[in-house]
């Protein structure tokens, strides 16, 4: 464009000059040399344009595509930065959360063997229990038998002394038996 206004200068320059040659002459310019100036400024002007504008606006232009290129790869490169900043926060905040899910679950876990543990020592409190009952009873009925023993056996000891005669030990113990028999069950219905 630049080149195609100097062109049109150097004609209307060159018009001008040849239709008023005699003026020129005048002032003392010499119109053929300065014909030839500008014709030689015309070559040279045209010269540098093919041999010096065109490659350097071309590599002007590469440099500007390379440049043009590079900002976009940096934008690319950067919103590339910005989904995976993204990503990563949203990974992060996954694996808080599971993280607050697995302490949630430990916590729940540690609680449900918590109230196991209560639970089974409860039972095994009340199992001891049940057994120390069990034995105490059992315990305390041999010792009840045994004291029914040696009552029989004192009472005929002492029917004997009374009587001062031997009497038949079995038929008396059955009595005896049969007589605290009856006293407890009157006892335990009263």
């Amino acid at each position: 464009m630049r080149y195609l206004v100097g062109l049109a200068l150097a004609i209307i320059s060159l018009s001008l000059i040849l239709s008023g040659c005699d003026a020129m002459g005048e002032l003392g310019i010499n119109w053929h040399g300065l014909l030839g100036q500008f014709v030689s400024f015309g070559i040279l002007l045209a010269l540098l344009i093919i041999i010096g504008y065109k490659p350097i606006t071309k590599m002007l232009d590469e440099r500007s595509q390379r440049i043009k290129e590079s900002m976009d790869q940096a934008e690319f490169i950067k919103q590339e930065t910005t989904k995976t900043e993204q990503m990563v926060q949203e990974q992060l905040a996954e694996a808080r959360k599971q993280g607050q899910d697995l302490v949630a679950q430990a916590e729940q876990i540690g609680e449900r063997l918590k109230e196991e543990a209560r639970q089974q020592a409860k039972k095994d409190a009340e199992a001891i229990v049940a057994r120390a009952r069990s034995e105490i009873k059992a315990e305390n009925e041999e010792a009840i038998a045994q004291l029914r023993k040696e009552f029989v056996d004192v009472a005929i000891q002492a029917a004997e002394k009374v009587i001062n005669r031997a009497l038949d030990k079995e038929a008396h113990r059955q009595l005896i038996e049969e007589t605290l028999r009856e006293s407890t069950d009157l006892k335990e219905k009263g």
